[in-house]
């Protein structure tokens, strides 16, 4: 039975992990509707969940170091970087609750998916990223960040009839414009992240205490940015009713916390790009529970957008996919000791690879410190 458990970990656990991890995404969108209709602000919101993911992160890296807090030592051009990376995280969090009140949980969890191509259109910019108008997977991520952000757009401006019927509504109202534009700017300040993780993860390598310091920053950058965005700074602190107490800890304990470990756990076993790879789901999962419990009224334009845009990310995904092909002879090459798994895109390399950090990378973290 144990040898059997094993196997069965070994097969299906990566897809069920990644199945979970994207429910979790999910719910989290459901408990902070449930909080603002308590009457609690976005931005306090993100402070309770960092804070409570930092205090939890914090737990059980001292239980899996000895009760010491030596590990979690940095020097001051990582803290630096940890500092950009987590003001990134915390302002990305504020846009998107921002943007799921304006506009609607779907298009919120729809637009999660614009962040690799915006990566790719930023790591173009700054260098990190090679492009060569010659190469068919180049094309392809230059393509498939163009329809993503077609979708974005629609979704934005389109509304389109409700599904189920109802009157057309040709224009969106100022709300649902104005949701989207923030939605994009979580997109954006997600994609920041995943590019300062290439620097951050060369200074400080440990996973466990990096995504403990970005929330411990997050929540005290979160705290100041309260101080300049909402009156009545000490009242809008207190929670008006028990029921904000739950859903704050689980958007902490699994939005963030689990799902930082399964994740890394994930593509630790399966690579980065199979990660990925299941990121549309919980655009799926967020339209049933939002339809179900959130009474959210789904319209034609909300879903040919995000059609539209999970399409661009799996055009995106393939042109990393055929990097990563291309980048797996030239590590054999080099006589190391890397390998592809047979059941993912992802190349595993040895740290003394002299290759460049992919900007999809084994950062487990990215959708759990931006989400």
């Amino acid at each position: 039975m144990a040898g059997g458990g094993a196997r069965w970990v070994e097969r299906y656990g990566p897809s069920v992990g990644m199945v979970l991890v994207q429910l979790f995404y999910a719910l989290v969108d459901v408990a902070l509707k449930t909080a603002s209709r308590l009457g609690m602000r976005p931005i306090v919101f993100v402070a309770y969940r960092q804070g409570i993911a930092a205090a939890t992160l914090l737990l059980v890296s001292l239980a899996a170091r000895g009760c010491t807090l030596r590990h979690m030592a940095v020097g001051a051009r990582a803290f630096g970087l940890i500092f950009a990376a987590s003001l990134a995280t915390a302002t990305g969090q504020y846009f998107y609750l921002k943007g799921l009140l304006l506009a609607s949980p779907s298009m919120a969890r729809a637009t999660t998916n614009l962040a690799p191509g915006i990566t790719f259109a930023i790591a173009a910019v700054i260098g990190l990223e090679k492009v060569d108008i010659r190469s068919m997977r180049s094309v392809a991520k230059i393509v498939g960040t163009a329809i993503c952000l077609a979708g974005a757009m629609f979704m934005a401006f389109f509304k389109g009839p409700k599904l189920l019927g109802a009157v057309l509504v040709s224009a969106a109202s100022s709300d649902w414009v104005k949701g989207g534009i923030y939605l994009v700017g979580n997109a954006v300040c997600h994609s920041i992240w995943y590019i300062f993780q290439v620097p951050v993860c060369k200074s400080y390598l440990d996973p466990l205490s990096l995504a403990t310091w970005m929330c411990i920053l997050a929540t005290l950058q979160c705290a100041v940015m309260a101080f300049f965005l909402e009156p009545n700074y000490l009242e809008i602190w207190k929670l008006n009713s028990f029921w904000e107490f739950p859903c704050i800890l689980y958007g902490g304990v699994f939005a963030s916390g689990a799902n930082f470990f399964l994740q890394s756990w994930c593509i630790s076993v399966k690579g980065p790009l199979y990660s990925a790879i299941f990121t549309p789901l919980s655009a799926v999962i967020t339209a049933i529970l939002s339809t179900l419990f959130l009474h959210e009224e789904l319209h034609v334009g909300s879903i040919l957008g995000a059609i539209t845009i999970i399409a661009g990310l799996y055009v995106v995904l393939w042109g990393k996919a055929e990097d990563a092909k291309s980048a797996s002879p030239a590590i054999h090459s080099n006589g190391s000791k890397g390998g592809v798994d047979s059941d993912c895109i992802g190349v595993r390399v040895e740290p003394r690879t002299n290759l460049s950090q992919p900007l999809l990378s084994d950062n487990g973290n990215s959708n759990t410190q931006a989400r």
